[in-house]
């Protein structure tokens, strides 16, 4: 089946998540992704979880194999011009060549963007950075917890009072991935109308600032952010979450509240409440939100959360309502499964695995996991001589411990 990449080379000299995600997303849509590895170590993020403690003797390296599905591993020693002379090569014939080494980097080996695209006009030249290609930080490294800081997010999440709140999962890094692979399509969607590549960035402030774009908009045309409400007290009690009796929790998301609130309390078996004052329509409701919260917490905690989910289901009055899952419940959610979010996937040293799906579907073309993330190094003489290197090249390349 036709993908929407095919025939689209990409060259990824990235380490950790930013960069080799968004080149997996380029790969799940069908691109031919290279992965330039140092040969000596490769990408950090195949020893990360050795590091950590964690033992990978029976299990894959989920960290390295979510970030670089789809890919081929070429490893080389970038110290030595001829690895150089290999990386421009590779860049000659490519279509979008994606970085995401410290400002300056690739300009000392040669693999700038002036240098690659003086030989290569129609190459998309694609940087991850922290802050920005412009500025005077625009140098500084930066991490995804560092992205979570500096864009604002730390301290949008979690009640007013909390001190600021990391978010697990390299939540930064991975919106910056999203953002350059976005921009990346663009330039390629560009590049068809024009002829000409061009260069892209996407940076942690910026992408983790369009995360957060409505309240960056309120704050730019209001003069403030949409502001962080407590969970016991925010203005409408059917825009909020309940704990109920089996400790699992549940939804509301009713934006226009007196629509609902009637059917509502009759469902939830409080119907007085449609006649008392402090609660019968939005503005009182709002201002006694504290109070209206607190009996419908002790609502909540009377039945478990399945019984609840029959209850509001069944009832006529077309709630909107959904479960608040735990990452561990994903797997298992029907929605999940049925639109396919997860995946299973045979992998050749492990068996059986789950790995997470394409999350966009495109009904002709759609994106698929066909491999693996690869083993350190495993095409490079694939990719030479696809190159055009005969044997005896690389077997001298490899003595002199190029490659």
């Amino acid at each position: 089946m036709a993908m929407p990449l095919d025939g689209i080379r990409v060259i990824d000299w990235t380490i950790w998540q930013q960069g080799p995600v968004a080149t997996a997303m380029l790969a799940d849509l069908g691109a031919d992704v290279i992965k330039i590895e140092e040969r000596e170590g490769g990408d950090p993020g195949r020893g990360i979880l050795r590091i950590s403690g964690v033992d990978l003797s029976d299990r894959p390296n989920f960290y390295f194999e979510a970030n670089n599905r789809n890919k081929k591993s070429i490893t080389l020693d970038l110290k030595q011009p001829e690895a150089i002379e290999i990386v421009k090569g590779l860049a000659a014939g490519a279509d979008v060549f994606v970085q995401n080494f410290r400002k300056g980097v690739a300009e000392r080996l040669g693999l700038g963007a002036v240098a690659l695209r003086a030989t290569n006009p129609r190459l998309i030249y694609a940087s991850a950075s922290g802050y920005g290609p412009e500025g005077p930080e625009s140098g500084e490294p930066s991490f995804d917890h560092l992205g979570l800081a500096r864009s604002g997010i730390m301290l949008a999440a979690g009640e007013p009072d909390h001190p600021p709140l990391a978010i697990a999962g390299g939540v930064a890094d991975q919106m910056g991935a999203i953002m350059l692979a976005y921009g990346v399509l663009a330039a390629l969607l560009a590049r068809e109308r024009t002829g000409e590549g061009q260069e892209v960035d996407a940076s942690h402030l910026g992408s983790m600032m369009m995360l957060q774009g409505l309240s960056v908009a309120s704050l730019l045309m209001m003069g403030w952010p949409i502001p962080k409400q407590s969970r016991s007290s925010t203005g409408n009690p059917l825009w909020n979450h309940y704990r109920c009796a089996d400790d699992r929790w549940l939804a509301l998301a009713m934006l226009q509240p007196d629509r609902y609130w009637s059917d509502f309390c009759d469902a939830v078996g409080r119907p007085e409440l449609v006649e008392d004052e402090r609660f019968a329509t939005l503005g009182p409701r709002a201002q006694n939100a504290a109070a209206c919260i607190a009996i419908l917490d002790e609502v909540f905690a009377s039945k478990p959360r399945d019984e609840w989910l029959r209850i509001l289901r069944e009832h006529p009055g077309d709630f909107i309502f959904t479960v608040v899952n735990s990452l561990a419940d994903l797997p298992a959610d029907p929605q999940v499964q049925a639109n396919d979010y997860i995946v299973d996937f045979d992998h050749p040293s492990h068996g059986g695995v789950k790995m997470l799906g394409v999350p966009v579907r495109l009904s002709e073309t759609p994106g698929s996991i066909r491999a693996p993330a690869p083993e350190f190094g495993q095409h490079t003489e694939e990719v030479l001589l696809d190159l055009g290197y005969d044997w005896e090249r690389i077997s001298e390349l490899r003595e002199k411990k190029v490659i």
